[in-house]
């Protein structure tokens, strides 16, 4: 019986095994060139040009460079300091199935900020990392797209698949 018992409490706790409170990652295909444009597409616009902002809703697609975000609503925020050019986003923010990708590497997310000079990307709620086969999901994603890494926190679990090719 006690041996029965350490057996069930052992399956029980092995998937658990998989499951961190964060992890670093590489992101070697989600690199970005902040000099780019930035292309927004959406169903609807609305500016506030005194708050230096921009409302995109519907279904809204950003593309700068091979990186791409969609959302059901993305809040623009342009740069404000003399000099700056017309039109220079500084920040966005995105709710509503938020997906992020650049190549094999894709993550979604409820919603999403993209420090654009910074090339930050910090995406919370429901988090899900895939990168090829492999997949990774989280509360929390923060991405530095300069250095091309990742970090997941927040009751991390993993899924791996084998290289097959070996």
């Amino acid at each position: 019986m006690k041996i029965r018992l350490l057996f069930v409490l052992f399956v029980w706790l092995l998937p658990n095994h998989a499951v961190a409170q964060g992890a670093t990652v590489p992101f070697s295909g989600l690199s970005h060139d902040a000099s780019l444009p930035v292309e927004i597409t959406a169903d609807q616009l609305q500016l506030d040009q005194a708050a230096g902002s921009a409302v995109f809703t519907g279904v809204v697609r950003v593309a700068q460079g091979e990186l791409r975000m969609g959302a059901d609503r993305i809040e623009v925020f342009y740069v404000e300091e003399p000099g700056a050019g017309s039109g220079q986003v500084q920040r966005m923010v995105a709710d509503g199935s938020v997906t992020l990708s650049n190549g094999a590497e894709a993550a979604e997310s409820e919603s999403a900020i993209y420090e654009v000079a910074g090339g930050i990307v910090t995406m919370t709620g429901d988090v899900l990392l895939t990168q090829g086969n492999s997949a990774l999901s989280s509360e929390t994603l923060r991405i530095d797209l300069n250095n091309g890494t990742g970090v997941l926190e927040g009751r991390v679990r993993t899924i791996f698949q084998p290289d097959e090719t070996q």
